[in-house]
């Protein structure tokens, strides 16, 4: 018995004297290691990286830059049994331990002793990951493992176990470039937290261990096992109940690779963001959280992709087949290999049989097989795995062709059967303006292995192909110049070249507004302003210069109201030389067009100069909003995680026809802004417009009255040898330019009105649905008066017949004949002898 108590007390002694032994080497750690640890304070306002988003002004993400995704949650937007996945997979007793778990760290000590000095498990508490991961550095070191301890003791004492927590969960990384869990959610899922699955949770909750190793998407089966291990423990703490388990471990893996995390397609503005960002704020634009809000409307940019894209569509097709983008393709690697070995492209393998040998083993273990298909066909999927979806057009592998029909293999592993509706068109290109017949089978258009593109539509599949011309779509706010929709080309993956901004071509017809309203307003013109429309030699550039309307023929004498419709180059280069050169460059300048980018020659009237469809866009806005100068913008809002005022916020000058004109701002929507200026006289105006809208009802853009809007109006623009067509139109609410042409500068075969015009069509027709018609109320000093069509005189009370034209009444044409004469000399060298008013 003595025996016994002596040795309890010993026992007990030495009990103490480990203690104390412990408590002295906590202390001493901490007195050695403490003058290099890092504030723990710093986690109070810590900011993680978190990449540069884009979104249009109705908040839908168009673009999200830099290499870790994240999406920062508050701990109270967690699902609860999102929270308690974690725990059962981290650390279950994260709530009630102090920071570091005794058990876990002797678990780890014990590890270390039978590693030789090598930290293993580590024991890490979720504290002591976040001390780990903010903190400190990653290396598996045992100063690291003290250092590690003595911060997550600290950080409990400032930090709330929810503001740990909430650290974690937004730090970690996930795999598939993503960190955090909100991003992993969508990474993954595609959805919000809230909507996960009780197994996705658990699936996300799993991937800290070891993001790439047990990965959904590059190792099913170990994520799996882990996730069904992480149900099992949430069932066994209690957070689950038998039945809710039994649910999640049979469901299967529904993690996809997610193609598009945007939410509205605009690769070009998103792009136009990006590089403002990176001038403004340098690399740390991909990590510091800024957030752009642009001035797009995520509804018209949508109605302007999907035009300009089906619009060009359709242009192709009209001109016809111009074969398969790739002809022979092997279906399988085998013969793929072997291929490459014939024909000695790759110099290694041809040097060595192991390595044929070897690759060629590779290649018969990735065999595939697809149903409907004999035999294997794993390079073709290799090849459409890495050829990249153009907007709709999505790429294709044809299979067989049999009379009228033709199977092709997508990427997604289907077989898809094209029926002759969807394959006739393709007749074979020869010329912009010529192809060939209408070919006699299927056969005749691609051969098996040729890579073809296919088009999803609403009578279903029909072969396609990337178009061979390129365009331009952008449309404005005429009342304050915002860009509410822009797609600069047909596919931002196959080319990023921004042609809304970036490509400088020749304007054509859609410059001749500006020359007539510049007659209109300097140059004492009325639309009743008779011009001979007749051919002329001028030496002026040079050398000779014929210029010609598009059809050859002439009209002789021509009211100018039907010079503009009707789009006579020979009315357009008269008015100009009346008007005088210097005069029209210095009213040019108004609507933002500079002067030296402008020639300075007669070639000029026919739109001669080289501008971009922004340019051209704006320069229209101010024709639609009555006058005021305004210029595009499209950033409207920067702002900064954590920061609580915008870094920027764009006021733009805003046009108003009803302010005074003393006014120098404009209360909108409880907002100030300051005023346009005025550039535009509003009578001349007015006429112009008017004149423009005959361009609609009996000129050029005819076809715009499929529309049936009376509040419309626009010029169509086709430039030499049709390597240009534009058409720019306007309303009252909304401004749009469109451009199609070919980037080398080869001619598209078709006018303004064929090929510019239904692309117009297609997205006003989209934009303005649903909007008021709302016609512009006739200034004062504007009247009606009737003219004689073929004189362009002003008839007398008593004069049957003429027409009516609208004037400014300070401008209205004499009863008596007035003659204007030009230096300008017709083809035979005499000069006019009308007897009413006219250039001649």
């Amino acid at each position: 018995m003595k025996l016994f108590r002596r040795l309890l007390i010993s026992a007990l002694w030495l009990l103490l004297s480990l203690s104390a032994a412990g408590v002295l080497a906590v202390i001493g750690a901490a007195l050695y290691f403490a003058p290099g640890l890092p504030d723990v304070r710093q986690l109070q306002g810590y900011e993680l990286q978190t990449p540069l988003r884009i979104y249009t002004r109705d908040d839908k993400l168009i673009g999200e830059f830099g290499e870790e995704r994240r999406k920062p949650v508050d701990f109270e937007t967690v699902p609860q049994d999102m929270v308690q996945a974690f725990l059962a997979a981290e650390d279950a007793r994260f709530f009630e331990h102090f920071g570091v778990d005794p058990k876990g760290l002797a678990r780890a000590a014990v590890e270390l002793v039978f590693s030789g000095g090598d930290i293993q498990s580590g024991g890490s508490t979720i504290t002591m990951q976040v001390a780990r991961n903010y903190l400190l550095t990653l290396d598996r070191t045992f100063t690291r493992k003290i250092r590690e301890i003595l911060l997550s003791l600290q950080m409990e004492q400032i930090l709330s176990k929810q503001e740990i927590f909430e650290l974690y969960v937004n730090k970690i990384y996930l795999g598939q470039g993503a960190y955090g869990i909100a991003a992993a959610a969508t990474t993954y899922y595609d959805k919000p937290l809230a909507e996960l699955s009780l197994a996705e949770k658990a699936m996300i909750a799993g991937l800290p261990k070891a993001p790439s190793a047990l990965n959904p998407l590059s190792n099913p089966e170990r994520s799996l096992i882990r996730r069904n291990w992480i149900l099992y423990r949430m069932r066994e703490l209690g957070y689950i109940d038998q039945s809710a388990y039994d649910r999640a471990v049979k469901q299967p893996i529904t993690a996809r690779e997610q193609t598009t995390r945007v939410e509205v397609e605009a690769p070009y503005v998103a792009e136009m963001a990006r590089q403002f960002a990176v001038e403004r704020f340098g690399d740390t634009a991909y990590t510091g959280g800024y957030r752009i809000t642009t001035t797009l409307d995520s509804k018209l940019q949508t109605d302007a992709r999907q035009a300009l894209i089906q619009g060009l569509i359709d242009y192709d097709r009209r001109h016809g087949w111009r074969g398969a983008e790739q002809a022979g393709i092997p279906p399988s690697l085998v013969e793929a290999q072997d291929n490459t070995q014939q024909e000695g492209l790759e110099e290694e393998l041809a040097e060595s049989d192991e390595i044929i040998k070897t690759a060629r083993q590779a290649a018969q273990s990735s065999e595939i097989k697809v149903a409907g298909i004999d035999g294997d066909v794993s390079n073709w999927l290799k090849v459409l795995e890495r050829t990249p979806d153009l907007g709709p057009l999505q790429p294709a592998i044809v299979v067989s062709t049999d009379e009228r029909q033709m199977q092709v293999l997508t990427k997604q592993a289907k077989l898809v059967t094209l029926d002759w509706t969807g394959l006739k068109w393709a007749r074979d290109y020869k010329s912009p303006k010529w192809r060939g017949e209408v070919p006699a089978n299927a056969a005749a258009i691609a051969e098996r292995g040729s890579l073809v593109r296919i088009l999803e539509t609403d009578d279903g599949w029909r072969l396609s192909q990337k178009p061979g011309t390129e365009g331009a779509i952008v449309a404005l706010d005429p009342k304050n110049g915002a860009i509410r929709a822009l797609q600069g080309g047909f596919s931002f993956a196959a080319s990023s070249f921004n042609r809304v901004t970036q490509a400088q071509r020749q304007a054509g017809s859609i410059f001749k507004p500006f020359i007539y309203l510049a007659a209109l307003q300097e140059g004492n013109m009325t639309a009743a302003t008779v011009v001979n429309d007749a051919p002329v030699v001028m030496s002026d550039m040079g050398g000779s210069w014929r210029p010609e309307n598009a059809e050859g023929e002439f009209q002789g004498p021509t009211r100018l109201r039907v010079g503009l419709y009707e789009s006579r180059n020979l009315v357009t280069i008269r008015v100009l030389q009346t008007l005088g050169l210097d005069k029209a460059l210095r009213f040019l300048e108004r609507f933002g067009f500079a002067e030296d980018r402008l020639p300075n020659g007669l070639s000029l009237a026919l739109g001669s100069a080289s501008l971009s469809p922004l340019e051209m866009a704006n320069a229209y806005a101010i024709l639609a909003n009555g006058g005021f100068k305004v210029s595009p913008w499209y950033i409207q809002r920067v702002e900064k995680t954590g920061e609580q005022q915008p870094l920027l916020e764009y006021t733009p000058q805003v046009a108003c026809r009803d302010c005074s004109t003393e006014a120098d701002e404009v209360g909108i929507d409880g907002k100030r802004y300051p005023l346009a200026p005025r550039v535009v006289d509003p009578q001349a105006l007015y006429i112009l417009r008017d004149i423009l809208r005959d361009v609609i009802e009996r000129g050029t853009g005819r076809g715009a009255l499929d529309l049936e809007r009376s509040d419309i109006v626009g010029k169509t623009g086709t430039t030499n040898d049709q390597r240009d067509a534009w058409f720019s139109g306007f309303n009252n609410q909304l401004v749009a330019t469109v451009w199609v042409g070919k980037d080398n500068n080869e001619s598209t075969g078709e006018y303004g009105s064929q090929a510019a015009l239904p692309i117009w069509k297609l997205f006003m027709r989209q934009a303005l649905k649903g909007t008021p018609e709302i016609v512009p109320e006739r200034p004062a000093g504007i009247v009606t008066a009737r003219i004689d069509p073929d004189t362009g005189r002003r008839l007398q009370d008593d004069q049957p017949g003429g027409i009516e034209e609208i004037f400014r009444e300070s401008n209205l044409p004499d009863y008596e004949p007035q003659r204007i004469d030009s230096e300008l000399e017709d083809s035979s060298g005499s000069q006019g002898t009308g007897t009413y008013e006219a250039i001649f």
